[in-house]
């Protein structure tokens, strides 16, 4: 016998798929990726998404407006600690004279470091 599923169970299965896919492209970020300055990427971009579109799936299966509203505040607190987060470690890093990857063209960085010193 088979069970039909609605459209809102696809939409729902879609979302955590796409999730979880990203969460696990980011984990293999991390761990792949050279340096400090790919592996801050890694961390923040597919895995926010990968977190939001998780949330959104559980946002709709959920019916009540106060879990959804926790979810919201979830999101949105990733939203802005995690680039936050990635930019400090990134200048920490850039500062404290951490070696880009080899096939790292720009380094906006040390531009802006040379502009303030006035070299």
């Amino acid at each position: 016998m088979m069970i039909a599923a609605s459209v809102g169970d696809t939409i729902v299965s879609f979302l955590l798929l796409a999730g979880v896919s990203l969460s696990l492209l980011a984990g293999i970020g991390l761990q792949r990726f050279p340096d400090v300055f790919a592996r801050m990427h890694a961390a923040t971009k597919p895995a926010t998404l990968g977190l939001v579109l998780i949330l959104v799936a559980a946002a709709l299966r959920l019916s009540d407006g106060g879990d959804v509203v926790k979810l919201l505040v979830i999101a949105a607190a990733q939203f802005i600690t995690a680039p936050l987060g990635a930019h400090m470690v990134g200048r920490a890093a850039h500062r404290a004279g951490d070696q880009m990857a080899p096939d790292t063209t720009v380094d906006e960085l040390a531009r802006d470091s040379e502009q303030r010193s006035g070299h």
